[in-house]
C-alpha cells in the first residue's frame, strides 16, 4: 500500500477501493477502506493526502448528471450510484465480518464535544 498523509493518528488505510483522476484538477482520487478507531469507514485521498468527511457517502440534494452521492468536504467529490453502492457494501462487509456496529458520527454535534 502507498504512503498515505495527513491521517488521524487513529486510522490505517486496508485497501484501495475507487480510484480515478478529478475531471476539474487532474488529482488523483483514492477511496480507501480505513479502520478509524474500532470500525471500518471509507475515506477520501486526494494525491495521497486524507481529506476530512462523512465515513460514508451522502446523498446529493440535487444530483446532476453521473453524480448523485457526495464525499470529502474540501474537495466535495461527487460519486456515481455504482460505485456509492461499491463504497458502502466493502465497508458494511468489513464491519459485518468483524461484528462492529458501525456509528457515523460526523457533522453532527457529538464531534463538537
Amino acid at each position: 500500500m502507498s504512503e498515505y498523509t495527513e491521517m488521524p493518528e487513529d486510522m490505517e488505510v486496508q485497501e484501495m477501493i475507487i480510484d480515478r483522476v478529478l475531471q476539474n484538477t487532474g488529482a488523483l482520487l483514492e477511496i480507501c477502506l480505513v479502520k478509524h478507531g474500532k470500525q471500518y469507514e471509507a475515506a477520501i485521498f486526494v494525491d495521497k493526502k486524507y481529506k476530512p468527511g462523512p465515513p460514508l457517502p451522502r446523498p446529493l440534494e440535487s444530483p446532476s448528471g453521473q453524480a448523485t452521492h457526495w464525499m470529502g468536504v474540501r474537495p466535495k467529490v461527487g460519486l456515481s450510484q455504482e460505485e456509492t453502492e461499491k463504497i458502502i457494501y466493502e465497508v458494511q462487509g468489513v464491519n459485518a465480518l468483524h461484528r462492529i456496529t458501525m456509528k457515523d458520527t460526523w457533522g453532527s454535534l457529538l464531534d463538537t464535544v
